[in-house]
């Protein structure tokens, strides 16, 4: 794939080179970040790069203190960090194609990349701060247009997204055989890691593995070793991380023949439902509020609420059910930037009140990579809320007491937008492994 690799740098030179014309820089440094001691310790946490040099360099996820030097009419300049270290391994310089596309400089000084930089207007995009009247660090008007433009992917990222995907629905089989087993979280976890050949650090987010009533808690951070007496749920939230570009899917897998299976297949027909309507010109906001509408039919038709959906809206009842947003930009980073943005300039367009979590509020263009992830819960503390609340008449709570034991779902898709819909990675990529 290095042609589609060479054709996107083309494209991110062409549009830096505009960027830095736009808000008068002469070039642009970026740096791959640091790594950070823990508190009152010598250990490190695990190393995780700016995302705008990943762009850039989405082989050197594992690299911190290399530096980029992009100027205008010159192939990119890369400062690689080679120090003379017996207790690390240094790395050596990069041979494969991919490195054709940039000079390399092998430094362990930085004076020798600061010399180079020189007296030229610089916007500097990087945690760490560089010396020099002539840098301007972290612009904050050249990192809104770099972020609003980073939502349409290049055909380069498009692959890198559609092949995390394949990875990690490898991990949600090995997930589901693991819950049909009777394995405990971590059993779980452990087998989703060796399914898709990554460590702790390759991933691009903690895993959610929460069993019965912990699929509940929206984003659970445990992992039991123990495992409990009945399997009846499992909500895995799970990703992959293909050079440098995450995969984030869930998906909710529990034993047939209940109540709450029905809910489950519910739940995944609407969703699919929804994901085939989307395309470019859709507005996310506008498909946020009709999954709120679709989710309240649900719960109507399966009598866990008695009022029809325009009441639910109208009293706020679908928010103890599904209480998060439908979903969010996807890219370099999980939570890709610029989910509100609404221009280069920044311009924000904050979720309605009533939505406060949703993350894209943008109308979506082809290109974009987003997630589509609707849930229903039982939340204990949310139930609560409902039930002192004007419209706990309207709840069947012998229902809600039935469910409350199998914690929730989640169906969670990644889809990239196209003029006449679009491409589910997520499905395409189940329905591959069939």
């Amino acid at each position: 794939m290095s042609a589609l690799y060479f054709a996107h740098l083309s494209q991110l030179q062409s549009r830096t080179e505009k960027f830095l014309q736009d808000h008068q820089f002469d070039q642009l440094l970026i740096g791959s970040g640091s790594l950070h001691k823990h508190f009152l310790d010598d250990t490190r946490y695990p190393f995780r790069p700016n995302p705008h040099f990943v762009h850039w360099a989405p082989f050197l996820t594992q690299h911190p203190d290399c530096w980029l030097l992009v100027r205008p009419g010159l192939k990119p300049l890369m400062f690689y960090y080679t120090p003379k270290d017996f207790w690390h391994l240094t790395p050596d310089l990069p041979s494969a194609d991919w490195a054709l596309a940039f000079e390399w400089i092998a430094y362990d000084d930085k004076a020798v990349m600061l010399a180079t930089v020189g007296q030229a207007r610089t916007a500097l995009i990087s945690e760490q701060g560089v010396d020099g009247d002539n840098i301007s660090h972290n612009p904050e008007a050249l990192i809104h247009a770099i972020n609003f433009s980073r939502a349409v992917k290049t055909e380069w990222e498009q692959h890198c997204l559609r092949e995390a995907n394949y990875l990690a629905v490898k991990g949600h089989r090995a997930a589901q055989r693991g819950f049909e087993s009777g394995l405990s979280e971590y059993a779980i976890h452990q087998a989703y890691l060796s399914a898709i050949s990554h460590n702790e650090r390759d991933m691009p987010y903690d895993n959610i593995v929460g069993l019965n009533e912990h699929a509940a808690v929206l984003h659970y951070q445990f992992q039991q070793r123990s495992a409990p007496g009945e399997h009846r749920t499992l909500l895995i939230d799970a990703g992959a991380s293909f050079n440098g570009y995450a995969a984030d899917i869930t998906r909710t897998f529990t034993q047939e023949g209940t109540l709450f299976s029905d809910l489950v297949k519910g739940l995944d027909d609407l969703q699919l439902q929804l994901c085939n309507q989307i395309s470019a010109g859709s507005d996310f906001v506008a498909l946020h509020e009709q999954m709120h509408l679709m989710i309240a039919d649900l719960l109507n038709r399966f009598g866990i609420v008695h009022a029809n959906p325009e009441v639910q809206l109208e009293q706020g009842i679908t928010r103890t059910f599904y209480p998060h947003g439908l979903g969010h930009l996807l890219g370099l980073q999980v939570h890709d930037v610029g989910g509100w943005q609404q221009d280069a300039s920044g311009t924000l367009k904050e979720p309605p009140a009533e939505h406060p979590f949703l993350r894209l509020t943008r109308k979506l263009e082809a290109g974009y990579v987003i997630t589509v992830e609707p849930g229903v819960y039982f939340i204990p503390q949310l139930l609560e809320e409902l039930k002192v609340s004007k419209a706990s008449d309207q709840i069947n709570w012998a229902m809600v007491e039935k469910l409350l034991p199998y914690g929730g779902i989640r169906i969670e898709d990644n889809l990239c937008v196209t003029a006449e819909g679009s491409e589910n990675y997520t499905r395409d990529g189940f329905a591959k492994l069939s």
